[in-house]
């Protein structure tokens, strides 16, 4: 059994004024996953960061950590969430370890004990060399590293990382990827991004928001399911033809005589095809349907708004 969801956001929306910037969106996100929020700018993936961060208390819904409603106990972001905004609050004129220091305070740490939770978050970060230099002497690279050293100073069980690979270049990027899976292993992760190298390196599950909306959401590891196949044929079919298949539980039209079609339970692919080279379609090809998530990404960012296309 998958284990409980340590974060749940139900039916959350944010609006300002006469506009809705997030609109009924459901997310969870469980320990050891990371969850890649993915959409173009404007989509609504920094709000929705807001509201779990506990920055924003949502116009309607409701956010639960454990079980707990954040908004009727705002002390649990500040505990129990860790949060790095696509600008890093940093101040440039402290060493790393003296903001380090200065944001685990913030967090609630106890004074003996801030001195240990820099070490941890320094050593997790790979940034022990760079105690004593000015952050603002800091390559972009680290900078960004120390951004995600104050989001976990506290050890906090869900951290929520927005673009957090903006600005770096692809060795960074690399040193970036390696240290979210290593934070997953105990927390919870959300990281939004437009980067799809980043999502497949690095994330469980996506979501995918438009103008506002959850538009799609999976596991990366179902988007590769065996149970539909990709057939092309050498005759015009329609789907009841399909459905007369024993070994078809659905059908659809992919382009002229080529078609997604999903197997029952129990079918496989010998039996399949069999039966539609007994019916004489003259089948050219099949092979698992296995859409790109570069495919998903782009006919949801060039498709109209829902209201705009109602």
């Amino acid at each position: 059994m998958n284990p409980p969801a340590l974060l749940a956001a139900s039916h959350i929306s944010y609006r300002l004024r006469d506009r809705r910037l997030v609109d009924d969106i459901d997310l969870t996100v469980r320990r050891g996953e990371v969850l890649g929020l993915l959409g173009v700018n404007g989509a609504g993936k920094t709000t929705t960061l807001r509201m779990i961060a506990g920055v924003l208390a949502p116009t309607a819904g409701n956010i639960r950590i454990d079980g707990s409603d954040l908004l009727e106990h705002p002390e649990l972001a500040r505990r129990r969430v860790g949060y790095l905004p696509e600008r890093p609050p940093l101040h440039d004129e402290l060493t790393v370890e003296e903001y380090l220091g200065f944001c685990a305070r913030l967090h609630g740490i106890e004074r003996k004990q801030v001195a240990g939770a820099v070490i941890v978050a320094m050593e997790s970060c790979d940034l022990v060399d760079q105690r004593q230099r000015l952050i603002g002497s800091l390559s972009q690279g680290f900078r960004q590293r120390v951004g995600i050293a104050q989001a976990i100073v506290h050890q906090p069980d869900l951290v929520v990382l927005d673009e957090p690979a903006a600005g770096l270049d692809p060795v960074q990027a690399l040193a970036l990827r390696k240290l979210i899976g290593t934070l997953a292993k105990s927390r919870a992760v959300i990281l939004s991004t437009h980067l799809l190298n980043d999502v497949t390196a690095c994330c469980d599950r996506i979501a995918i928001l438009h103008h506002g909306r959850l538009r799609y959401s999976a596991r990366l590891d179902a988007m590769a399911r065996q149970d539909v196949q990709r057939v092309v044929v050498g005759r015009d079919l329609a789907m009841v033809d399909w459905l007369g298949l024993p070994e078809v539980i659905a059908a659809e039209p992919a382009a002229r005589r080529n078609w997604r079609v999903q197997l029952s339970p129990r079918a496989d692919l010998g039996a399949l095809a069999a039966s539609i080279v007994a019916r004489g379609w003259g089948m050219t090809e099949l092979r698992p349907d296995h859409p790109a998530l570069d495919a998903i990404f782009l006919d949801i960012a060039l498709s109209p708004a829902l209201d705009d296309a109602a």
